[in-house]
């Protein structure tokens, strides 16, 4: 598989912020972490953490990330919004949209959105997203949104996984240019996030692109438990549940297992 390289990143990219400042290993524990440094260390709005194998990779709730060298889009984003942390989710928001563009853009395939941050085609998973804030007392220093896109690999050789897997080559049935969906993600995370901060982002995309809505789910957060008919998000991203007792539960964070799967 092609490797990565840092100035052909730069040439490639169309974005004027958004991964400007690249910063590539080609294995590294985690770009989650090294992002958190880079943010901490006051690296700008739009720095990109990139590597070819992550060694310590994760997605939520401490779960592994597998993903064999040279084979994924492996990345973390820092972003600096004026939002309050409870806003934050916005930016999930902003970046699962931005994945689903990019991939119809350089393969034509259909993915969907499961809530909050899994993005998947036929109901097996693609790309997972994680958010990590950096705050101060109230205020939100930073937003690192790492992602995690299967291109190129093989999932017949990866060890059994919770969620079904699946690839862009495996969709495809052909390798595909890392380097192409790097390059469109950028400049679709930009355009969104840039209406985001003008107020100009509107969820309806978003929700549209909920596989969640419209079916029946299981949300667990902490020791918390619900179970109900998904019926549509709010501005800050957060599921909107109708109960069994007809009562509304609004919900920010949580992990969702669909009911009706299947």
């Amino acid at each position: 598989m092609p490797r990565f390289e840092r100035e052909t990143i730069k040439q490639a990219l169309t974005t004027s912020t958004v991964g400007q400042e690249v910063h590539f290993w080609p294995a590294i524990g985690s770009t989650m972490d090294a992002a958190r440094q880079l943010a901490d260390d006051g690296a700008p709005e739009g720095t990109l953490a990139l590597t070819d194998e992550q060694t310590a990779g994760r997605g939520r709730l401490q779960r592994s990330w597998w993903a064999p060298p040279g084979t994924s889009l492996l990345m973390t984003l820092v972003l600096r919004p004026d939002l309050a942390p409870v806003q934050a989710q916005r930016l999930v928001m902003v970046c699962s949209l931005a994945v689903c563009e990019a991939i119809r853009q350089v393969t034509g395939l259909v993915v969907r959105v499961k809530w909050p941050n899994d993005v998947l085609i036929e109901d097996k998973k693609v790309c997972g997203i994680l958010t990590e804030l950096g705050i101060t007392g109230s205020k939100l220093d930073y937003v690192l949104v790492g992602m995690g896109i299967n291109v190129n690999c093989d999932f017949s050789q990866a060890p059994e996984m919770m969620s079904p897997p699946t690839s862009l080559r495996m969709e495809t049935g052909h390798d595909v240019s890392r380097l192409d969906l790097l390059t469109v993600l950028l400049s679709e995370i930009e355009r969104r996030y840039e209406a985001l901060r003008q107020g100009k982002f509107d969820q309806t995309e978003w929700a549209a692109h909920l596989e969640t809505i419209g079916r029946e789910v299981t949300v667990s957060s902490g020791d918390e438990r619900w179970a109900g008919l998904a019926t549509g998000v709010d501005e800050d991203g957060a599921l909107l549940i109708r109960l069994p007792d007809g009562s509304m539960q609004r919900i920010l964070a949580g992990d969702v297992t669909l009911r009706d799967h299947g």
